[in-house]
Order: structure tokens, then sequence, then C-alpha cells
């Protein structure tokens, strides 16, 4: 009986803590409900809308296609800036790849538009930059100072397929992380680009 009625006290000290806390005006935090939802993700899967889930949907096999031309690099690149120039488009590229697809996998979406065949649905793969078959192909067969140029060459209007949906995205989107990746895309892009055109000597 004496351990029940210390608990009682214990909930009624409890209980009027709360009351003084409530009361307390605008020094008080009135939003621990809006920071668990965030945290456990509710809020992240709805804060979004169509633009979002495009630019996601579009930029990972954008993403994919350009880490594979870097990983082409080794072995064929002549020039040790191209080489490193791919290597850093990897590094970049692979991890948001994977910050694109849990986007996704949180909303509820595929990770691909559906009769997109990995290229963006209606876009066709020259508007987002992206590089055909054959083009890969022939990027896979070179090899030294023939492997350097197609290399840049292809990589810049890559890029400039993924400035352009990074542009719609900040434009259009809704998603916080979403609109900041997109800003981030295009100044590390837009740099890149630079560099590019000055191996090619026409910067």
């Amino acid at each position: 009986m004496r351990r029940r009625h210390h608990l009682g006290l214990a909930a009624v000290a409890l209980a009027l803590t709360a009351m003084l806390a409530a009361c307390g005006g605008d020094s008080t935090p009135a939003t621990p409900a809006s920071t668990t939802a965030g945290s456990d993700g509710d809020v992240s899967a709805s804060d979004h809308n169509d633009a979002d889930v495009m630019f996601a949907q579009m930029m990972i096999p954008h993403h994919q296609q350009a880490v594979r031309m870097a990983e082409l690099a080794p072995g064929r690149a002549a020039d040790p800036a191209v080489l490193t120039l791919a290597q850093q488009v990897g590094t970049a590229q692979a991890p948001e790849i994977e910050t694109m697809t849990g986007w996704l996998e949180t909303w509820g979406q595929p990770t691909a538009m559906s009769g997109a065949g990995g290229h963006g649905g209606g876009h066709g793969t020259s508007d987002m930059g992206m590089m055909s078959e054959d083009d890969m192909a022939a990027l896979q067969r070179a090899s030294g100072p023939d492997f350097d140029r197609r290399f840049l060459e292809m990589m810049i209007r890559h890029h400039g397929g993924a400035i352009e949906m990074a542009r719609t995205e900040q434009r259009d989107g809704r998603f916080p992380d979403a609109v900041a990746l997109a800003r981030t895309i295009e100044s590390t892009q837009a740099a890149e680009v630079e560099t590019m055109k000055r191996l090619l000597g026409i910067g």
C-alpha cells in the first residue's frame, strides 16, 4: 500500500510538471509531435510532389550510365586528369543513386518510370544527354587519347542533361532534400563541364 501511495504521488507530480510546461508561454517548444513524425519518416514520405518523383526516377539511370562511363577509364585513359575526373564522377554519383533510390522506396514509387526502359519515360535519351548503347560500345573499344576525347565529349553532353534536370527540380520540386541535391548536382557538374572543356582545349 505504501508503494502504491508513492507511485500515486509521483504520477501527480508528473502531471503538474506537464501542466506547468504547457503554460510556460512562447519559450516552451510546442512541436514535439512534428519532430517525432519527421524522425519516423512520415513527413518526408508525404512532403513531395510528382516533380520530385520524376527527378529521382530520371536521375538514377542517368547517374548509373555516368558511373559506367567512369568505370571504363582505368586502363583506357591516357591523360591522368581524365582518369582523376572519372574517379571523381563515380565517387560523387554512386552514393547519390542510393540516396534517390531510398527516397523512391519511402514514397512507394518504382525506381524507373513506367515504360521508360531506364531512360525517363516520354523524355528522349538525347534530351537527358544519355548515350546510346552504340556510343557506350564505341567508348569501351577506345583507348589512349581517343578514349580521352570521346569520354570528355560524351560526359560534357551527359552532364548537360543532368544540369537541365536539376534546374527543373529546383523550379518545380517540393521535397527539400531533392531540391538541395539538384542544386549540388548543378553546381558540381557545371564546374566539371568547365574542367572537361579545358582538357579538350575548348574552354
